[in-house]
């Protein structure tokens, strides 16, 4: 009787149906899992190399991540052309690869918030067998604001853009065609996890961070079957001065750690947050939670950050006010001792 009932539930075509449903998704998983270790845990640390050319290029590489990703790739033996608007702070940076790591080093001078730049950049890369371009400057709000609030907004546009958007073009069009004659060759597009959803009162950021991270997919569909790489790096918070995180967290780590994780991801992913802490983060407000659900609580966490802000800064502003006053009741003193 128990076989009869076997073989008449084999038959019915619900069974397979569930069947092959329940066992794709367990492949499904499983896939997952297995691709989770292979970047995760075995990572491809042996991609990037001086095998891709003598040179790596910087841009925003005096902090932050920019420092960390000139300072790994000096460790790796590229030479480093450094790109950045002090010149004071290139050379410090430039003179620690050189004493750490004995490679060849040279700088570039501008300031990417204009756009009269490039000639310049492009004639300090003339020549320069570039394998490695990382572009990494980036600005971002001073605090978190309604965009009619913005001061001097229509500056606040241009300089975003310039150096958001307009360094990542300008940047990949120098860099790109020697990669693409000697088929080989990496770029890496720093965006945000903000470019990953709308993120109001950052809405700005949010929006030059989604430019770079859709101009970094399509380049690479363009260009990866002439041997070139172009990743598109969406980090969440890491301690840097932009964030103003003093004390790295296990979700929010030193650039020297998101960097050394990033890299290991290059050749594995197009589109990577970098570290697993963010890869997580960045499943789930992409995959499971709504976005309708993500937008709204990060417009919520904005607002108060930005009511914080406002109050700190009222605060600053009274006391300075108070200690004004105090001084010129004192000089005021002062003056009538001496009459």
């Amino acid at each position: 009787m128990n076989w009869m009932n076997v073989e008449e539930t084999l038959r019915r075509p619900l069974f397979w149906v569930g069947f092959i449903t329940v066992a794709s998704l367990l492949l499904w998983v499983l896939y997952k899992l297995l691709s989770g270790f292979r970047i995760w845990v075995l990572g491809n640390g042996m991609m990037l190399y001086p095998k891709l050319g003598k040179w790596a290029v910087v841009t925003g590489a005096t902090d932050g991540i920019g420092k960390s990703y000139a300072e790994e790739l000096a460790r790796r033996g590229f030479a480093l052309m450094l790109i950045s608007r002090s010149q004071d702070k290139l050379d410090d940076v430039a003179r620690l690869l050189k004493e750490q790591y004995n490679v060849e080093t040279g700088t570039i001078a501008v300031d990417f918030g204009r756009s009269d730049i490039y000639e310049k950049i492009e004639a300090g890369l003339a020549g320069l067998e570039i394998g490695v371009l990382v572009n990494n400057v980036g600005v971002s709000y001073d605090y978190p604001e309604y965009y009619l609030n913005i001061p001097d907004l229509d500056n606040f546009i241009t300089n975003m853009v310039n150096v958001n958007i307009t360094s990542v073009c300008q940047m990949t069009r120098l860099v790109l065609p020697r990669m693409a004659e000697r088929s080989k060759g990496v770029v890496l597009n720093i965006s945000s996890a903000s470019g990953m959803y709308p993120l109001a009162l950052l809405t700005v950021y949010s929006s030059t961070k989604a430019f770079v991270d859709f101009f970094s997919r399509g380049l690479q569909e363009e260009y990866r079957r002439r041997g070139i790489i172009i990743q598109s790096v969406l980090p969440f918070f890491v301690m840097t001065k932009m964030t103003r995180i003093r004390k790295p967290t296990l979700d929010k780590p030193t650039p020297d750690r998101y960097v050394l994780a990033e890299l290991a991801t290059v050749g594995l992913q197009s589109q990577t947050n970098g570290y697993f802490p963010h890869a997580v983060m960045g499943w789930l407000t992409t995959k499971l939670v709504p976005i309708d659900l993500v937008i709204f609580f990060g417009a919520r966490m904005n607002r108060l950050q930005r009511t914080g802000y406002l109050k700190r800064r009222k605060m600053r502003e009274l006391k300075n006010g108070d200690a004004l006053k105090n001084g010129d009741a004192l000089k005021n003193g002062d003056a009538l001792k001496n009459d």
